[in-house]
């Protein structure tokens, strides 16, 4: 009898043991650190701003026991690379602002937005990604330790290059142009006949100037801002893709945080979302006449037959998208 007792008290030690240590990593959190986000393109992009914005609120509402610090222009890796760094959890970048379409290398759900030609207007484009279809999509990424916050805006993507107006699908055939490793843009290109090679937007102007590719995608804030116009001479308004931003931070930052700070850093990306979209859509429209007056050439061609030329990108991603895409439709019809 003494021994069974004496049995069952080392058992109860013991889960009392376990059970509190397991209690306390649970509610192991972290009481400061610093931040660090990442992005591809120069500071001037509307990205980087609203970043710091971010940046200046959670120091003012945790009293700086959080703060972030913003690496612009590549400095912690391009964008497959700031992607990569999160879902292998390498501590190298904490958050990453980029194309939703750039995690469809590890959620292929993650491409759905920036299917060609799906939206007319901003106002569509931000609903959407505001949408329950999209945070479907979104939702998957967290097993790989990737949690969307809030959607930043990088405009309609838009063709220059350094041989020719684009007036037509047929322009395209054959250019050497530069896209993102980004399998739905790539397709894209190829269905208007294109030959698209991935690289690293931070090798983009280099390369641009050495005649490496004849041209490049991008939306009009992102082409002014990087100085595009003096490596390429001809813009085409071809708005082909909206290039919806997600706000991601590493899953395994995020439970180290207090709900208090979760809801800090929640309410600070969404309103620094907000400022960016603004931005984005301001400098969409001024900055036309500011790349005719670096000497750009510019033309918008009729986008009929662009639409028409990659409707088979639709079709051959619909199976992949399963029944996220007939809510995509859905959703579309409604709006």
């Amino acid at each position: 009898m003494k021994r069974m007792t004496a049995f069952f008290v080392m058992i109860t030690l013991i889960m009392g043991l376990l059970y509190g240590c397991g209690d306390q990593k649970a509610e192991e959190k972290i009481d400061s650190v610093v931040l660090k986000i990442g992005v591809s393109t120069g500071e001037a992009d509307p990205r980087n701003i609203a970043a710091k914005e971010f940046a200046d609120e959670i120091a003012e509402k945790t009293g700086g026991k959080i703060t972030a610090v913003v690496y612009p222009s590549g400095q912690l890796g391009g964008d497959a690379a700031l992607i990569d760094a999160l879902a292998t959890d390498s501590k190298k970048v904490d958050i990453v602002i980029t194309d939703a379409s750039n995690f469809a290398t590890y959620e292929p759900k993650m491409g759905i937005s920036a299917l060609p030609f799906l939206f007319d207007d901003f106002d569509v484009a931000w609903d959407f990604m505001d949408s329950d279809v999209e945070a479907e999509a979104e939702e998957l990424l967290i097993k790989n330790n990737m949690r969307v916050l809030a959607h930043y805006c990088n405009g309609f993507r838009c063709v220059t290059n350094s041989v020719k107006p684009i007036e037509s699908p047929e322009d395209m055939e054959g250019l050497v142009i530069r896209t993102p490793e980004n399998p739905i843009i790539m397709a894209t290109m190829t269905s208007l006949g294109a030959n698209p090679q991935p690289l690293s937007f931070s090798e983009l102007y280099p390369a641009l100037r050495q005649g490496t590719y004849d041209a490049q995608e991008n939306p009009v804030p992102v082409i002014y801002n990087n100085k595009l116009y003096e490596v390429q001479d001809f813009l085409s308004i071809t708005n082909h893709i909206y290039s919806g931003m997600c706000f991601t931070i590493s899953e395994s930052m995020w439970q180290k945080l207090s709900a208090e700070q979760q809801e800090i850093i929640r309410q600070a990306a969404i309103s620094s979302a907000e400022s960016d979209r603004d931005n984005n859509r301001k400098q969409t429209h001024e900055l036309i006449d500011a790349l005719k007056e670096e000497g750009m050439k510019i033309n918008e061609p009729d986008l009929a037959p662009f639409a028409e030329a990659t409707k088979q990108v639709l079709d051959d991603n619909a199976d992949a998208y399963g029944d996220l895409y007939d809510k995509m439709e859905a959703w579309r019809k409604e709006h």
